[in-house]
């Protein structure tokens, strides 16, 4: 999730229990057949392996029956958005891509390699990604800042036949519906009548005002440092101004406090704080989701004292709105029908499969997203993406 502060004085000791456990990185490659004889090695490698080349050559579409590629997917990084960290470039980014792996595996049981790039022009890594692209199931786009990042994964979209999904964006956005479906649900409130306040315009920003727009929602305002974002503003870049046509009909100039002032939610990915005059000014039994970790926008000693709902993007406070809920689980899905791309719709779908999760007689105040551990999710949000999938047309395999 979002993060926005880290130690810089940090540094290899010997009693330290985080660098011992990261030291030789924290995955490996396992062969997943036998290699103990002759019989063994001519089967793997030369010469039965030749007759598998040619059937992959004569049909391409084997190779996903016959190489680990429709499991395995690369999570593609240059560095340059890295949780709170900032651009830190590809190296100091590999520790985050490992993790994201193996977050793959523990949950989804997807396969993935962390591949961080040494380049941040746009043409370069879009080039890099689809000359790799014969090698994966599916690419995981990582911790790329925006404006780039949008650009990025449309080009991608556009070139490959693989799913392409940037985690930052999309995976934040469909575990927030997913909370506020509940939240909406507990508060007895419409989708259609909520009013919604979401401070940050990057990659997440951006992604939770489309995917709450495609849910019903129509009254959002989008700020950042210089306040609402609204069509009038002429210091926008690209996905700003998108904002700023998407929210035209509802988005009005002023402060973050201004904005607050009688919402319904407030849903924070900037990394910033929230005045609590601002919290204050919302409605009765608003709904806070502070996502910026450590750090929330709003403490939620501070968010209790006006919120009936409060989630945030740590592990030790309740309803922890967690990317790990999603991702796994909808690269499983999309994996197992072979899919061509991932819509909108399912990304809704498997919003909605984490929400169903809790039944409505355990839906309560602090129990408005399952836990990340919970062994339900990636399976449920799984099943959500493959019958959407195929219903939409873009599965590969049908069945």
């Amino acid at each position: 999730m979002v993060a926005t502060d880290h130690d810089t004085t940090a540094a290899p000791t010997s009693d330290d229990p985080v660098f011992e456990l990261h030291r030789g990185g924290k995955m490996a490659i396992a062969a997943t057949v036998p290699l103990n004889d002759k019989d063994d090695l001519s089967q793997s490698y030369t010469p039965g392996v030749a007759r598998v080349c040619e059937a992959i050559h004569a049909d391409p579409e084997l190779s996903h029956d016959y190489t680990w590629v429709s499991n395995t997917v690369a999570v593609v990084t240059d560095g340059t958005a890295v949780l709170g960290l900032g651009d830190i470039g590809p190296d100091a980014a590999m520790p985050v891509m490992e993790g994201k792996a193996i977050l793959f595996k523990q949950f989804g049981g997807v396969d993935s390699i962390p591949i961080a790039l040494d380049t941040t022009d746009v043409d370069e890594i879009v080039e890099t990604v689809a000359r790799l692209a014969p090698s994966f199931g599916g690419v995981n786009l990582e911790d790329i800042s925006a404006p780039r990042c949008f650009e990025i994964e449309q080009r991608l979209v556009e070139r490959l036949d693989i799913p392409v999904f940037h985690d930052d964006q999309h995976g934040t956005a469909v575990v927030t519906l997913a909370a506020l479906i509940n939240a909406v649900k507990l508060t007895e409130r419409d989708m259609g009548e909520l009013k919604v306040v979401i401070s940050g315009a990057g990659a997440a920003g951006v992604a939770i005002t489309k995917i709450l727009q495609a849910a019903g929602v129509r009254r959002i305002q989008v700020t950042d440092r210089g306040g609402v974002i609204h069509p009038g503003r002429t210091d926008l870049n690209s996905a700003k101004q998108w904002i700023a046509d998407a929210t035209a009909d509802y988005a009005k100039e002023g402060t973050i406090v201004d904005a607050l002032h009688g919402a319904d939610v407030y849903i924070g990915v900037s990394g910033g704080t929230v005045p609590e005059e601002g919290v204050a000014a919302m409605a009765p039994e608003s709904i806070i989701f502070a996502m910026a970790n450590p750090n929330p926008e709003v403490h939620p000693d501070v968010a209790h004292k006006y919120a009936r709902v409060v989630a945030t993007g740590r592990s030790d406070f309740p309803n922890q709105i967690n990317n790990v809920l999603v991702f796994p689980g909808i690269f499983r899905g999309a994996l197992d029908v072979r899919a061509t791309r991932i819509t909108e719709q399912m990304k809704l779908s498997a919003a909605q499969a984490v929400a169903d999760l809790i039944a409505e007689e355990d839906l309560r105040e602090d129990y408005v997203i399952p836990s990340p551990f919970d062994p339900r999710v990636a399976q449920a949000v799984a099943k959500a993406v493959t019958d959407t999938a195929r219903r939409e047309g873009v599965a590969r395999r049908p069945y």
